[in-house]
């Protein structure tokens, strides 16, 4: 029986040709993907996203079908095409940012805050996902 040697990118032969494969792939240069904590409270789901730099006037937030949605652009005031760069690691430009959410929330009762760089969204936990507390009825005789 023949050893069969493992490729894992099985039509393509060599790293040339791996190399020109990705080459034509598309690359969205001038967006970012913030990241973002998402935590419960008891009767609120909170997502905080450190948005430094950003207008808040220019930052969308919704929620359909228990998915949170940020959208936003960041817009670097004057280009320079003249600096002699070593890293350019600042993003500017677009980005999108969608997570689920971990609960059923009331979309309708959101509130959003941008403070000192951080956007942060409370969402209430909708009503049937809420801790419900049974007061027990006795019968003294």
């Amino acid at each position: 029986m023949a050893l069969i040697k493992w490729t894992p990118f099985p039509l393509i032969d060599s790293f040339d040709e791996m190399e020109k494969a990705f080459e034509n792939w598309p690359v969205v240069s001038n967006s970012f993907t913030p990241a973002l904590d998402v935590y419960e409270e008891k009767d609120n789901v909170v997502v905080e996203v450190p948005l430094a730099g950003i207008d808040p006037e220019k930052l969308d937030v919704s929620i359909e079908n228990n998915v949170l949605t940020i959208k936003g652009e960041n817009e670097k005031k004057s280009e320079v095409d003249d600096k002699n760069y070593y890293r350019k690691e600042v993003r500017w430009g677009s980005f999108y940012r969608s997570v689920a959410l971990p609960t059923k929330v009331n979309g309708d009762g959101a509130e959003a805050n941008y403070d000192q760089g951080v956007l942060t969204i409370r969402i209430p936990k909708a009503e049937e996902v809420k801790p419900k507390t049974i007061k027990i009825a006795t019968s003294k005789k």
